[in-house]
């Protein structure tokens, strides 16, 4: 015997996952095991849903990877930069920016595995990008703090290897970083000699 239309109708749909669900997905799985890692099957299983879902939204897997990483461009970077020019004072701001993106590439090794992966053309196209801008982004706090263009440009850069090389540090050798009761008065002491004049 069958379901009447009226039960049928009572039995609540599950939601349709989104694209974005799909790419946030596709960045955790990055994150655990880099872009070999992006496969259909294990992130429907993961997403508690079909293969159908997928191609729903993407037309193959390679769609997917570049959808993941617009999202990790969006959310790492524009994010970030939005919450942080809430801060009037720019040099609380430099520090707010470093204390948030040591702490997220701390937490999640992103990051670490698009660096590692930095040899297949999508992920250099979005390194390039996102490290572009955040450059120019950290390039144009310094020049609000009264540093010439050019030299501007050099500490932001210096600034940006700073982060990498610290991030790279801790998932590779945390031990030689300082823990968490001292990581406060060694940002401070970093980004004050990057400020310094």
């Amino acid at each position: 015997m069958g379901m009447t239309q009226r039960q049928r109708r009572s039995t609540p749909a599950k939601p349709r996952l989104t694209a974005r669900a799909w790419a946030d997905a596709a960045l955790v799985a990055i994150g655990e095991g880099g872009l070999a890692a992006v496969a259909v099957e294990p992130l429907a299983a993961r997403l508690g849903t079909t293969k159908g879902s997928f191609y729903w939204h993407f037309a193959n897997r390679d769609a997917l990877v570049e959808a993941a990483l617009e999202r990790w461009a969006e959310t790492n970077t524009e994010e970030t930069i939005s919450e942080v020019e809430a801060e009037p004072d720019v040099r609380r701001r430099i520090r707010l920016l470093f204390a948030e993106a040591i702490g997220a590439a701390a937490a999640d090794p992103l990051e670490v595995a698009l660096l590692a992966t930095a040899s297949d053309p999508r992920v250099a196209a979005a390194l390039r990008r996102v490290t572009e801008r955040r450059v120019a982004y950290v390039a144009g706090l310094f020049a609000l703090l009264g540093f010439p263009e050019p030299e501007a440009r050099r500490r932001g850069l210096l600034a940006y290897t700073v982060y990498l090389g610290h991030a790279q540090l801790g998932h590779a050798v945390p031990s030689v970083l300082p823990g968490e009761a001292e990581f406060g008065a060694y940002l401070d002491e970093a980004l004050d000699v990057l400020m310094m004049r």
